[in-house]
């Protein structure tokens, strides 16, 4: 789904992922690389198929939209370098043009060398790209750039014909604030409360849907 937002084009993926055509830019929340592995160093039986999959995602993304910039907006890793993390070291040798960005989240904890190795250029807090601000989790306050984030897992809830509740995986958009959904799919979902105006756009297993 093509929306327009403060007067671009973005591209609502139903891979979890936004493109933004202007900046030849794919764009992702809460990746969350190495939790599975974390996982099962604690003794919890995790399939690492989780992370592959994740990455074979990634890979349909890249061939759909061959993005410049993959930008993404927190949680990319999730602790320390560990077994997920190499499968991704591997992913990314096959894109060597491909410019990554993170603004680190509260999940990115590994070292300055790491992020060096793994040819990945880090923002602590934010990035301003006119007219929005990609930032990990929404401020506080309001200016005139248009904030999009992540962290929070949003998703919503959706009611059939027999009463029955579906819970999606959602992109959130309201006055101020967009919020992406968590790009792994080892991850929950936080129901958000609408308010006037905002918009919601599920991501089912077909397509994305304006609720």
């Amino acid at each position: 789904m093509t929306i327009d937002c403060k007067g671009e084009q973005l591209i609502l993926s139903n891979e979890r992922a936004i493109y933004w055509p202007a900046r030849k830019m794919l764009i992702i929340s809460d990746l969350h690389i190495g939790k599975s592995a974390h996982f099962r160093k604690s003794g919890i039986q995790v399939p690492d198929a989780i992370n592959h999959t994740d990455l074979q995602r990634l890979t349909t993304l890249m061939s759909e939209f061959n993005p410049e910039n993959l930008l993404v907006t927190g949680d990319m890793f999730h602790n320390n370098i560990n077994s997920d993390a190499n499968a991704f070291m591997h992913w990314r040798n096959g894109y060597a043009n491909l410019k990554v960005i993170l603004i680190k989240g509260n999940h990115d904890n590994l070292k300055n060398e790491d992020y060096e190795a793994l040819g990945i250029e880090v923002h602590q807090k934010e990035l301003l790209l006119a007219p929005f601000r990609f930032i990990h989790d929404k401020p506080g306050e309001v200016d005139e750039y248009y904030n999009i984030t992540g962290h929070i897992h949003p998703g919503v809830v959706i009611y059939g014909r027999a009463k029955q509740q579906l819970k999606f995986p959602c992109f959130y958009f309201g006055k101020h604030c967009a919020i992406l959904p968590a790009f792994s799919v080892f991850t929950g979902l936080k129901i958000l409360d609408a308010e006037q105006g905002d918009c919601f756009y599920a991501i089912t297993p077909a397509k994305v849907v304006r609720v």
